[in-house]
């Protein structure tokens, strides 16, 4: 089900460290300069009660979380998100950029997790009725990759963060796998590209969709 709205609906996807949050506040901008209006948001998070189970979920010192408990805390949070701020903001005809949507649930909860990747998109279909992005774009990160950019700064590894290498490979494979399935409404780069360079191929893709709008 797309968005069927006004508005423009992309998501950022790929593993930690792949370089999302920092490709999607670019494309913001450039969008914002270009006279768009931009509503730019994550997950879990982007309501009240969704930071407050990103808090919870990602932290370290919450006790343990089994596998099951841990995917549905993040469709509670993405189906707040969805709801009360996704859907709005592509009805008022804004294009909605958000860091993660549900093809994170699948690769990390799914695969990742083993819960198995139809259980939890399904799940994730009924939290958000249905709402999917226009574009998907995916940076692939490999895991050991990943790691060295997370822990390159002082910043420590939140929950996931911290699972071996692989977990995260399984993801990687997981998010590719999405990709070649859904190949006309993903865009996939290699997150090591120079940030420029990744960053114009994501405008000139999200710029292609804005004209046919």
């Amino acid at each position: 089900m797309t968005t069927h709205s006004p508005g423009l609906f992309i998501a950022f996807e790929g593993g930690d460290g792949a370089g999302k949050s920092t490709q999607a506040a670019l494309l913001a901008e450039a969008l914002e300069t270009l006279g768009h209006a931009v509503l730019r948001t994550r997950e879990p998070g982007g309501t009240p009660i969704g930071e407050k189970l990103r808090s919870l979920v990602l932290d370290h010192g919450h006790g343990n979380i089994d596998a099951r408990t841990e995917a549905l805390m993040f469709a509670a949070s993405r189906a707040a998100h969805a709801n009360q701020v996704i859907r709005p903001a592509l009805e008022r005809g804004e294009v909605v950029i958000t860091d993660r949507y549900i093809d994170s649930s699948v690769a990390y909860q799914g695969a990742g997790r083993d819960l198995g990747t139809h259980a939890v998109r399904t799940l994730n279909e009924w939290a958000t009725a249905g709402l999917q992005p226009d574009l998907t774009v995916l940076l692939d990160v490999e895991p050991e990759d990943g790691r060295d950019r997370r822990t390159a700064g002082e910043a420590a590894e939140d929950r996931l963060e911290s699972e071996p290498d692989q977990f995260h490979a399984r993801i990687r494979d997981a998010f590719l796998d999405l990709a070649t399935t859904h190949a006309d409404s993903y865009l996939v780069l290699p997150a090591n590209l120079e940030i420029e360079e990744l960053a114009a191929k994501i405008l000139d893709r999200v710029s292609e969709l804005l004209e046919r709008r």
